[in-house]
């Protein structure tokens, strides 16, 4: 099992409320990073409370519904839609004048999904069912955006989480997660006192991270490699350049208290399991369905279903833990590791993850709903995670999701080192910039 790197500090204050929780995290000190001129702030950071030194412009209004997006080397931006608009599910802004906001909107792509990256003069995008590449020629533009090829198809869908997402390394291999289309592989899914499959059939074919070769055509998914395995749901997932290697965010399981209520209180439920940050090496196995992440107690313990009591580690002492984990709930459908040089240098090969927000956190105030920045060295947490942008949702207290205004979901890095932010709610943009 690799070393765990969480702080015993990021939980002291978990049971509190998140006024408390919705700290600035903001670092005064001068620690190098290039400011960036010609490009005037939003008066108000697009709504946003940002770290002393960052200023937020507001790009794009009302997009659509955007998931995962992608920011080429010209500054055009790539958004992948989750439902298509105008029978488009790629969306292509341009800003003409170079003040920051575009003022183009075109799109192309006739399947909805997650999942969208650029690497080595390609485009890539996900359905929930298949990965497709699109030439980038040299105006940097799109070729065959009614044709495009192939890379992989018939991958596992399902009811839930049949999002794609995907990330390239430097040897023309892709990720993509295949989401277990569960909570935690019971008989009856999501029904009380409904004991878990063993083992769980569904291992076999999602639960898991697929490696495919980026430049190989018509890939089937049994032609690709099963990566990892035991992952209900990684929707953030990014290729970590400074170590070369694969990292990725998990949902956890969702209804503790609901399903076995004899086990867990309303407020436990809504603090675990942990929301898991892993770095991956093919072969790893992460323990879903068995096992889940306590956060309070640092250790994966089984899970209920499968004849755990809320302590008991049994077979859950042999598979991977994470390298930090947070409260649980939070949704973590972003992930991003900062190469650029506009930011202070504390935050180079850092950390950015985009928490979408929760629904079940009741008795407690919903969390999440914001970015945190994780700072990272030699590719493990340095330090404690810390708040980044914060105030999406527009109103101070949430207890239900769709009282957001705004939900933090994408993260893309422009060719400056500006950070871009998509929302899942109206499709509005953000580009985050360091002023000094």
């Amino acid at each position: 099992m690799k070393t765990k790197s969480i702080a015993s500090s990021l939980f002291i204050g978990m049971m509190i409320s998140l006024s408390i929780i919705f700290f600035g995290g903001c670092h005064k000190e001068d620690l190098g990073g290039a400011e960036i001129s010609g490009l005037t702030p939003d008066t108000d950071n697009g709504g946003l409370t940002l770290p002393d030194g960052f200023r937020g412009i507001s790009v794009a209004d009302a997009t659509g519904r955007a998931r995962h997006l992608a920011v080429n080397t010209n500054g055009d931006i790539y958004i992948k839609l989750a439902e298509l608009k105008n029978g488009n599910g790629i969306l292509v802004l341009k800003d003409t004048d170079n003040d920051g906001r575009t003022e183009t909107e075109t799109g192309f792509g006739n399947f909805a999904g997650t999942g969208i990256a650029i690497k080595d003069g390609y485009l890539y995008a996900t359905s929930d069912d298949a990965i497709y590449r699109y030439t980038l020629n040299a105006n940097n533009e799109i070729d065959n955006t009614t044709s495009p090829e192939i890379i992989a198809s018939g991958l596992t869908r399902g009811a839930e989480h049949s999002s794609k997402s995907i990330t390239l390394d430097n040897d023309k291999n892709i990720y993509v997660n295949i989401g277990a289309p569960s909570n935690s592989c019971q008989v009856n899914d999501r029904v009380p006192g409904s004991l878990g499959q063993d083992p769980c059939p569904i291992l076999t074919n999602a639960g898991g991270i697929w490696q495919f070769k980026a430049d190989q055509l018509n890939q089937s998914q049994d032609q690709g490699t099963r990566y990892a395995t035991g992952l209900r749901n990684v929707v953030g997932i990014d290729w970590n350049n400074s170590v070369n290697e694969l990292y990725v965010m998990q949902h956890g399981r969702d209804q503790l208290s609901f399903l076995f209520p004899q086990l867990y209180t309303d407020s436990m439920s809504a603090e675990l399991p942990a929301e898991e940050f892993f770095r991956v090496n093919q072969g790893d196995d992460f323990g879903w369905p068995y096992c889940y992440y306590d956060q309070m107690q640092g250790k994966k313990v089984l899970a209920p279903e499968y004849g755990g009591d809320g302590t008991t580690t049994g077979r859950c002492d042999g598979v991977e833990g994470p390298i930090m984990a947070f409260p649980g709930h939070w949704a973590p459908n972003s992930l991003l590791f900062y190469t650029g040089d506009q930011f202070p240098d504390r935050y180079k090969n850092g950390a950015f993850i985009a928490f979408h927000g929760s629904w079940n956190r009741a008795p407690l105030r919903q969390g999440g709903y914001f970015v945190l920045f994780v700072p990272m060295n030699n590719g493990v947490p340095s330090g404690d995670w810390e708040m980044f942008a914060q105030g999406f949702p527009g109103v101070d207290v949430i207890t239900e999701p769709d009282q957001a205004v705004y939900r933090p979901m994408g993260l893309a890095q422009g060719p400056d080192g500006s950070l871009y932010i998509s929302d899942s709610e109206k499709g509005k943009i953000w580009r985050i910039i360091f002023k000094g």
